[in-house]
């Protein structure tokens, strides 16, 4: 059978969802014509962008990132729900990418969050995109809970990181997902982050540098030390999405799975998204090669 339309799936799992983007340029490079997208997180995000029409929008904006705008972007919510608020990301993208409804894309795209209060999934098939993907991107510490109709949600990627249940209504030849959370690979680069030059912030955002720091160290730091609370925090919540994806996986496997290594980048590290295209369209090759060969 001739191969022609997708069901795309893409995973929760911060900055590495950038990766995304590569694999969605892999895909259409195939020829393949993308019938529907679900995500959660970061794949909402991307996800929801692409239903838009609008990739190449973002993808613009977001490889001309430097690692201090990404700290611009950060608004402290003061509060102990969590460290950001993040309407000042969402806002931006709302300008970027222009508000609509999610009922009015071209494609079907499902934005995946978790209700606090019952652990379930919460599905978003309709209303404003960018409150969609603002409750799917909520990561507990990081970013406050999003309130919707009395419930209080949070990450999609804590109920389900590879949302491929919402894809199954929409007919089409290959269910393809991506999922952040693979294997580790030791040939992975990771570049250092440069350092800041001095009184560029205020202090509260040194503060920030020293926090996105500590929560994704770099490759080359083999020096000993201690790990700071939010580094403890993002590990165990990586962990628990992880034995939650595998899990999921294993009930309903999609037709490709493309992993990207889950030390690709750090959470935070979104000013390396031109590295994590390419990384995803690479990873993307690699699996429709070995689906090619094996045919």
């Amino acid at each position: 059978m001739t191969v022609k339309t997708a069901s795309l799936v893409l995973g929760s799992g911060g900055a590495r969802g950038l990766a995304h983007i590569g694999v969605i340029d892999c895909i259409k490079n195939m020829g393949l014509d993308i019938r529907c997208v679900a995500g959660s997180s970061m794949g909402a995000l991307i996800g929801g962008i692409y239903a838009a029409g609008k990739l190449d929008v973002y993808r613009n904006w977001v490889c001309a990132l430097t690692r201090g705008d990404v700290l611009r972007l950060l608004d402290f919510s003061f509060a102990w729900s969590g460290l950001f608020k993040g309407e000042r990301i969402i806002g931006l993208l709302r300008q970027l990418i222009g508000e609509c409804n999610i009922e009015d894309l071209p494609i079907p795209y499902t934005a995946v969050a978790t209700d606090l209060a019952t652990g379930r999934e919460f599905w978003f098939t309709r209303g404003p995109l960018f409150n969609a993907i603002r409750a799917s991107m909520a990561l507990p510490t990081i970013f406050t809970p999003y309130e919707h109709e009395g419930r209080k949600l949070v990450d999609g990627g804590l109920s389900n990181p590879v949302p491929i249940a919402p894809t199954r209504s929409i007919l089409s030849d290959i269910t393809i997902a991506v999922d952040l959370g693979g294997r580790q690979e030791t040939a992975i680069e990771t570049a250092a982050c440069p350092p800041e030059p001095e009184n560029t912030f205020e202090q509260y955002r040194r503060a920030v540098v020293k926090f996105v720091n500590e929560l994704h160290p770099t490759a080359s730091d083999n020096a000993p030390r201690t790990l700071g609370l939010f580094e403890v925090v993002n590990s165990a919540l990586e962990m628990m999405q992880g034995t939650v994806a595998r899990l999921k996986l294993a009930a309903d496997m999609p037709d490709a799975l493309i992993e990207i290594p889950k030390n690709a980048c750090g959470t935070m590290d979104f000013y390396r998204a031109r590295e994590m295209i390419a990384l995803g369209y690479r990873k993307a090759s690699e699996v429709f090669a070995e689906r090619s060969d094996s045919q």
